[in-house]
């Protein structure tokens, strides 16, 4: 049997002892509380796992006892009456009003029942059996207070209600080796009330949510397990509303350290293909960012200020220039290596003075050429593909300068001329070069622009499902106290019942003013969000306004070389080739 398919057992006494039950039997396959060593006789408190969602907890409290449900058994249930000295909603002095919201639902399972099921002589369920033990008294008298106490506390405190009675498991005779029974061994009444037991625990229980709807899995569990018994054991008043502060930051701390790894192993990931085009980049930085802020969204809550959706964008833009730096560095390396490779034969050519010749000049534009056109035509060189190859004909112009001056064949009026087409050609790479920046720039703007609709399309989601939930469990609040309410009139609890209303205004006053502050909160997020994708958008446009000056004021060749410096520009470097024929 799978561990999510049992009932998790704490012990009453301790709250330490941790049993379990299988769900074809309710009762513990122990003798006692292992740390305390209560027997089993004593009340015990189920907490049940169920398989509906692996790794959260359900809302449901199961108080074990046996006999009968009469007026000492609920005596006993001190802890409840004592509730509201352990634990704390919120460390304001305002009343615990709200425990309703977030308490789980109360199941009391009655083991060895005997008693017929009757109540003025008339069979009734086991639920009116639970109500009619729950019943107040009327009056003020210090003995009614103290009968009606307990009882109200529960009715009080948990949305609803539910109650089981198991028959005897067996023949008296029998109960001392139930561990060794064959379950068909079991009474067929015994049975029949443990199947209905576990389908409505496995069925009708509630995911465990802490207030405002987020959900309670493991590891929250865990963390709030600790935090409640250090305040206890300093002497403490644990208070709900600073332990899931407390709780929230470290599970948002954890989501934004989770969001960052996901992102950052997805990059490295595709680290691995650099050099790439910055579309290819940018189209799987998206699509990691998307999914980063995903599980930040799913795992952390009360980030009411977007602090941690702001720091998860942060640290994946900074994240992101780094690994577009590092792209640009391959790119750049690729490219070095590749005129490195086409341009050994020329470098062997310059050593060995094989251009200083006669018509030397024309051999070195040829060879110089082929390298760009055969340059060109190579796959993946990346972003720095442009301005490698400017940095390259920069390089290569100071020995195309000497070639020309050393060439003979060539008059002064020709060397003038081919001067000048060697300047028309680096401008046209420049402004190549700049060109490209100006397109990969606008790539990054349209990439930003993608990635913030996306975040703020999530952040609304969840903002909306955050609300959705607040608004479920206020009115599943509100039905209770409502219901609550009617039958303390119907009861004749006239005195009750306005106090009850009273509550029922300031709970939906309560409800109306987080509802508000939710909206209010969300607008702000938004606008927060606007505002620095407004700024980030106003830097990358001012950057592209002075790459489009700088090409603007960029000098223009003389009238002679107007036609060459065309061709350069429509049909690249190769186009220079004509050109130097016909020179």
């Amino acid at each position: 049997m799978s561990v999510c398919e049992s009932l998790w057992t704490f012990c009453c006494v301790c709250y330490q002892g941790l049993l379990w039950a299988a769900p074809s039997s309710p009762r513990p396959r122990a003798s006692g509380c292992g740390v305390c060593l209560t027997p089993l006789k004593q009340k015990l408190l189920w907490c049940c796992w169920t398989p509906r969602d692996s790794g959260t907890w359900t809302s449901t409290l199961v108080l074990n006892s046996q006999g009968t449900i009469d007026n000492r058994a609920i005596e006993e249930l001190q802890y409840v009456t004592e509730l509201t000295e352990y634990i704390k909603i919120k460390s304001s002095d305002e009343e615990d009003s709200e425990f309703v919201k977030f308490f789980p639902s109360f199941i009391w399972a009655v083991r060895d029942f005997t008693l017929e099921q009757k109540i003025n002589d008339k069979y009734v369920t086991e639920d009116q059996y639970l109500e009619y033990a729950l019943k107040l008294k009327p009056g003020f008298l210090r003995t009614i207070s103290e009968f009606n106490l307990p009882r109200q506390c529960i009715r009080n405190y948990f949305p609803s209600r539910k109650c089981f009675t198991f028959p005897f498991p067996t023949v008296p005779e029998k109960v001392s080796h139930l561990q060794r029974l064959d379950p068909a061994e079991l009474s067929p009444d015994f049975q029949e009330v443990t199947q209905r037991f576990c389908k409505f625990i496995f069925d009708r229980s509630e995911v465990k949510k802490l207030k405002d709807g987020h959900t309670v899995t493991g590891r929250v569990l865990g963390q709030f397990a600790k935090t409640y018994v250090d305040s206890i054991s300093s002497g403490q008043v644990p208070f709900l509303e600073n332990a899931v502060l407390a709780m929230a930051q470290i599970e948002n701390e954890a989501a934004l350290k989770e969001g960052l790894e996901v992102y950052h192993t997805g990059m490295e990931t595709l680290k691995r293909s650099f050099p790439l085009e910055l579309k290819e980049v940018s189209s799987e930085h998206q699509r990691l960012s998307s999914t980063a802020t995903q599980v930040l969204m799913k795992r952390s809550f009360k980030d009411s200020q977007g602090t941690y959706l702001k720091s998860l964008e942060e640290g994946i833009n900074n994240l992101f220039h780094g690994y577009l730096h590092q792209n640009e560095e391959a790119s750049k390396k690729r490219c070095e290596n590749i005129l490195s490779s086409l341009s050994g034969t020329m470098t062997e050519k310059l050593k060995k003075g094989s251009y200083a010749i006669p018509g030397g000049y024309h051999l070195f534009s040829q060879d110089l050429e082929d390298i760009v056109k055969k340059y060109k035509i190579q796959a993946n060189k990346g972003v720095k593909a442009e301005d490698t190859l400017e940095e390259f004909l920069k390089q290569k112009s100071t020995a195309s300068n000497a070639v020309l001056r050393a060439d003979n064949k060539l008059t002064e009026k020709e060397k003038k001329i081919m001067e000048e087409r060697e300047k028309t050609i680096l401008l046209a790479q420049e402004i190549n070069t700049k060109e490209q920046q100006q397109r990969q720039l606008e790539e990054k703007m349209e990439a930003e622009k993608r990635s913030n609709d996306e975040r703020m399309r999530q952040m609304k989601e969840k903002m909306d499902e955050e609300m959705k939930l607040q608004r479920e469990e206020a009115e599943r609040a509100m039905d209770c106290k409502l219901k609550e309410q009617a039958a303390l009139l119907e009861k004749g609890f006239q005195d009750k019942a306005d106090i009850m209303n009273e509550e029922i205004k300031d709970f939906r006053t309560k409800s109306e003013n987080r509802e508000k502050e939710n909206d209010k909160l969300l607008k702000q997020m938004t606008a927060n969000m606007k505002k620095r994708h407004a700024d980030t958008m106003n830097m990358m446009k001012k950057q592209h306004l002075e790459q489009m000056e700088a090409i603007r004021n960029m000098p223009r060749p003389s009238s002679d070389s107007g036609d060459l410096f065309l061709r350069l520009l429509l049909f690249g470097l190769s186009s220079f080739a004509s050109g130097s024929s016909r020179c």
